[in-house]
């Protein structure tokens, strides 16, 4: 129902703009973007690709769509020229710009702009591990689950090894006439289970093959113990991160890096923001010069770790529905709009 109704908006916005085009081709310029715009051998995609085609039909004009050359949304330099879809608009290159393209004011001073037909706001993406670092600790952490499994066949062999020596022995046999072994499989177990807190619980092995199979065992104990205090220590440390779920978090935080897409609305919004949160999020990409040049990008090295991409929720949610190591932040900020750009009178 969202959808249809977006669609209806657009085509009433676009109806007075095709009459006035009579029937000439209209140009139209897009930028790809996941849901959006996505290559598919030599055509594109996408939600973008269907609300035009959608649009078309129901409005009988004919396009001829285009990539934006400069690869961006569009956004005013500081001699006041802009790039992208909109300058594209703007200097009538194009008829129209159809994309995942947000509705500002500043953008509406120079362009008209249709009913949105979609909304969302603004959030953050990174890895799983670095969102939640802190909650993921426990004594358990310092070995995976692959060394815990091989300590625990090392445990069990080794207990089956020194009982098996020892019942070979005659000094393990207390009285041979009455075939009574003093040593058993529960006490080798015992046994074994003491080196490894270092106490070295009784009984003990009494025959020499036995104390040599319970002397390489203690070296194991000693290794082990030293590696997993070594492991256990680090990680103490490392929980220490607070987790990052909030933008107000990303903020007080130096671990982990954060940027957006360069010269985009989602960048205009932190520069022009009054909110210190924000604000200080804008000069940290400003002293880092953290931006990215495209979401992809931005995707990217959220995957490769200690990097936060900040962009539209919905574009964000489906970057971690395809990829199960992401995730996305539940705050959403600065709720935002899609719109078609249009020339400044077009619809008159």
């Amino acid at each position: 129902m969202a959808g249809f109704m977006s669609l209806m908006c657009c085509v009433a916005a676009l109806t007075a703009g095709t009459v006035t085009a009579d029937a000439k081709e209209l140009s139209i310029t897009t930028i790809k973007q996941d849901p959006y715009t996505m290559s598919k051998g030599p055509e594109l995609e996408g939600y973008c690709i269907d609300l035009i085609s959608e649009l078309s039909k129901r409005l009988g004009f004919s396009y001829k769509l285009q990539l934006v050359k400069d690869n961006r949304y569009g956004a005013m330099d500081a001699s006041g020229n802009w790039n992208g879809m909109i300058g594209e608009v703007i200097r009538g290159e194009v008829d129209l710009a159809v994309a995942s393209l947000t509705l500002t004011a500043t953008r509406e001073q120079f362009v008209d702009m249709t009913t949105p037909f979609m909304q969302t706001g603004l959030s953050f993406l990174l890895r799983r591990d670095k969102a939640s670092e802190g909650s993921s600790f426990s004594l358990l952490s310092p070995f995976s689950p692959s060394m815990w499994g091989g300590i625990l066949i090392a445990f069990l062999l080794t207990g089956l090894c020194i009982f098996l020596v020892g019942r070979i022995s005659p000094t393990e046999w207390a009285e041979p006439e009455t075939e009574e072994h003093s040593f058993t499989l529960l006490h080798s177990f015992w046994y074994l289970a003491g080196a490894l807190t270092l106490q070295g619980a009784g009984p003990h092995p009494k025959a020499l093959s036995g104390r040599v199979v319970s002397a390489i065992w203690w070296l194991f104990a000693v290794l082990l113990l030293a590696s997993y205090f070594g492991n256990f220590t680090s990680k103490l440390h490392s929980s220490k991160q607070l987790p990052v779920e909030s933008f107000e978090d990303l903020s007080n935080q130096n671990a982990i890096d954060y940027g957006t897409v360069e010269g985009g609305s989602s960048m205009s919004f932190f520069k022009n923001s009054k909110n210190p949160v924000y604000h200080r999020i804008y000069q940290h990409m400003e002293r880092k010069k953290s931006y990215v040049s495209s979401m992809e990008e931005g995707i990217r090295r959220a995957q490769e770790g200690n990097f936060a991409f900040i962009g539209e929720a919905v574009s964000l949610d489906l970057a971690t529905a395809s990829y199960c190591d992401l995730h996305r932040s539940q705050e959403v900020i600065a709720m935002r709009a899609y719109s078609i750009a249009a020339p400044e009178g077009w619809w008159s």
